[in-house]
């Protein structure tokens, strides 16, 4: 019997070479020329220098941001009553020494403690007159950023010695109830029982106790120069 023999299906061609990694191609940063590397350096100096202005502008409102949330906490531990709102100085005429005119509003861009008497001038007026004296001799080198200020009521001459005593206060002669639409007393007690602190805005913002303990006043007028040092100086521009 014959027959044929059938050959095996020829292998499939495999590749002898391995296989190649694909390959990257590294291209390097392009250089600045020195043209383009003068103008970078200085827009970096320019914006440095723009944000030292802006530093420097800020540095206000930082610092009383700065005294309010950090410094201000622990002055609320305050002895005279904090007003609020303040009151701004009312638009009205008093007298002074010389019987010239002098509008209150004038008495701002100083701080202000102030008493409220009758020309007359009982034993609490005087207590509280040299009082007010001797607040402000003891704040020492600041005590040219606070003014002594006596608003008397009344129509009573002052006598030599009460004029002698208060040579170195602002005194002006006021109306009574133009004076009691500004301040006011706490409850149950008179316009002329306190003590009271202008800032140097205009705004009435304390009222101290009526027989107030003369250390804890001065503690309360030292925090509020020491906190307002940064933006208020001596003197009336």
């Amino acid at each position: 019997m014959s027959g044929s023999k059938s050959s095996p299906p020829a292998a499939e061609h495999v590749s002898s070479q391995p296989d190649e990694p694909l390959g990257l191609t590294v291209h390097s940063m392009p250089q600045l020329d020195p043209a383009s590397a003068v103008s970078a350096a200085a827009s970096r100096r320019g914006r440095l220098k723009m944000l030292g202005v802006l530093l420097v502008c800020a540095a206000p409102v930082i610092a009383s941001y700065f005294m309010y949330y950090v410094v201000r906490p622990e002055g609320r531990r305050n002895y005279g009553e904090l007003i609020d709102p303040q009151r701004p100085l009312p638009a009205v005429q008093a007298l002074g020494r010389d019987g010239a005119a002098v509008a209150l509003p004038t008495l701002k861009d100083q701080w202000l403690l102030i008493s409220v008497a009758d020309s007359a001038c009982d034993a609490d007026c005087e207590r509280h007159l040299y009082l007010q004296r001797q607040l402000r001799e003891g704040l020492g080198k600041e005590k040219g950023r606070l003014d002594w200020v006596w608003l008397r009521t009344g129509n009573t001459a002052l006598t030599p010695a009460l004029m002698a005593a208060t040579e170195q206060a602002t005194v002006l002669q006021v109306d009574e109830a133009a004076l009691g639409a500004w301040l006011q007393p706490a409850p149950g007690q008179r316009l002329s029982d306190h003590l009271y602190v202008v800032d140097p805005l205009g705004n009435w913002m304390m009222r101290f106790p009526a027989q107030a303990d003369p250390a804890q006043v001065r503690r309360d007028l030292e925090r509020l120069l020491r906190a307002s040092a940064f933006w208020d100086k001596e003197g009336r521009p």
